[in-house]
């Protein structure tokens, strides 16, 4: 993503809430469930929205180019308009681009995460261990009424998009899939894979604390 870009989206969600209607109070909205998924390494969302400086660097540095600028486009198949806090700040949308964890990327850190200078992501080793008990972007869930495997006709194509089958995503019986949110992370490779539309794996965002 062009940096240049970024900071136009910026703008853009800012002439657009119009000098700040609905503020939100204490730099959340009033709904506490972030539009979209935040990138690895993210703070506590009250602490992110006052750290974040809104310079693009974690969405250059992405490899995949998942991490982009919200704003009232990028957001606009969410059930709710991001707030004024929230403009420019990056987030992921797995459906369009899951984030991959920097799977097959040279370097020890996830990028975006040594990219940031703010301290909003916090740096995260590229060690799966460290991956799992420090990246919560999200939980995954599966809608057993539309999946496939589910359904009659066996799959198993989110199972084998996760970065930790077995353990944060499952295969039962005729390769029904299933979560254990205690190990998944909310990377959002099972949406961004499941051939099912609507996309029967689906990620919620975690909620701010």
């Amino acid at each position: 993503m062009n940096r240049r870009i970024f900071l136009q989206n910026v703008l853009a969600l800012g002439a657009v809430c119009g000098g700040g209607a609905a503020m939100v109070s204490g730099g959340r909205s009033s709904n506490t469930q972030t539009v979209g998924l935040r990138p690895p390494g993210a703070v506590d969302e009250e602490e992110f929205l006052s750290r974040c400086i809104r310079c693009g660097r974690c969405g250059d540095a992405c490899p995949n180019r998942a991490i982009v600028a919200l704003n009232v486009r990028t957001g606009r198949d969410f059930s709710r308009e991001p707030g004024p806090a929230e403009a420019g700040t990056p987030v992921i949308f797995p459906r369009r681009q899951a984030c991959m964890l920097c799977q097959g990327v040279p370097g020890d850190e996830l990028l975006c995460t040594s990219a940031c200078p703010s301290g909003a992501l916090q740096v995260i080793k590229k060690d799966p261990d460290e991956i799992q008990r420090r990246v919560r972007m999200g939980t995954a869930s599966i809608d057993t009424n539309i999946c496939y495997s589910w359904n009659g006709a066996s799959c198993g194509v989110c199972a084998r998009a996760c970065p930790f089958e077995g353990r944060a995503l499952k295969l039962g019986l005729f390769e029904r899939p299933e979560i254990d949110p205690d190990f998944c992370v909310g990377c959002g490779l099972c949406e961004r894979a499941c051939i099912h539309y609507p996309q029967a794996a689906s990620v919620e965002p975690r909620r701010a604390t």
